[in-house]
């Protein structure tokens, strides 16, 4: 199993461990990822979950950790997204696109979660729109049909967990060809969001020159990642809760160090895992509102400075 695979397995595990899924959909999820269940069961052990005979039933999660059904976002009102499709290295690609109002102060590439190219995602581009940036939100699953044409999540999960993390790249760098055809002239930057800030890494260290910011929210450091070949101004985003995560920063800071690039890590107290997602179940407005705020400002000095 690749670190990225693994992963992805241990999303699935963490989500059961923290009551946002039962055990039976946490397995036959983990199955689609290709674990048997012996396998499966120790995972989920190993991420916290409670054991099926467990005479204490698992407690909820806090009320106050989920958010209402309509919960505000960060940021401002989104601009609309339409559809697009664009070349790729192998056939059209998919993604939503949208184009800031004026003269665009960069271009920015939009990498989303584990779950595929959603509505969330689709609405931090509008979002980075209107700031200004023209933004596309990638469909990494465009060689399966796209994220909508796999259905449930476990199908998606599993057919991320299955393709290379060159052919990753090669589609991103594809997206950030399409934008400067959209905005010419303009720098490009990028941002994902769990998987997605792991592809973010992952674009970073595959000697792609174009980047002139990276912003990698709470996304996990492939193994060797070597920033030689880029320029790009780094901000990691993390949350102090996310211990998963959290245990491949001090590697993204020897990196960064070594490469010479001008970058930052920022932890955010008491956030935890996905908590810039509003629609989700661990979603912290505060911590949400001043990592964009963060976002924003990056991208003012490197992209739009």
């Amino acid at each position: 199993m690749t670190p990225f695979q693994r992963y992805l397995a241990e999303e699935v595990a963490e989500d059961h461990a923290d009551g946002l899924i039962p055990r039976r959909e946490a397995l036959s999820r983990l199955a689609l990822l290709g674990l048997g269940l012996p396998a499966a069961a120790a995972l989920l052990a190993a991420c916290g979950a409670p054991e099926e005979n467990a005479a204490t039933p698992p407690s909820a999660p806090p009320a106050a950790s989920t958010p209402p059904v309509a919960a505000s976002p960060a940021g401002p009102a989104p601009l609309p997204t339409e559809e697009i499709t664009f070349p790729g290295p192998e056939g059209r690609l998919m993604g939503a696109f949208a184009s800031a109002a004026a003269e665009p102060r960069g271009a920015v590439l939009v990498v989303h979660e584990n779950r595929g190219l959603n509505d969330h995602t689709r609405s931090v581009a509008g979002r980075l729109a209107a700031e200004g940036y023209s933004a596309l939100a990638i469909d990494l699953l465009s060689r399966e049909g796209g994220t909508t044409a796999l259905g449930e999540s476990g199908q998606v999960s599993a057919a991320l967990s299955a393709a290379a993390p060159e052919r990753f790249a090669a589609d991103m760098k594809a997206g950030l060809d399409e934008l400067e055809r959209r905005a010419p002239g303009a720098k490009l930057g990028a941002v994902g969001f769990c998987f997605g800030g792991g592809m973010v890494w992952l674009l970073l260290s595959s000697g792609e020159s174009r980047l002139a910011a990276g912003v990698p929210f709470y996304g996990p450091l492939p193994d060797g990642a070597d920033f030689a070949g880029t320029e790009a101004a780094v901000l990691g985003i993390y949350g102090e809760d996310d211990a998963r995560v959290n245990a491949t920063r001090d590697a993204a800071k020897a990196a960064l160090d070594r490469a010479g690039l001008t970058s930052e890590l920022v932890t955010y107290p008491g956030a935890g895992h996905a908590f810039f997602n509003e629609t989700g179940a661990r979603y912290n407005p505060q911590a949400a509102g001043e990592a964009y705020q963060k976002l924003t400002e990056w991208f003012g000095e490197h992209l739009a400075g």
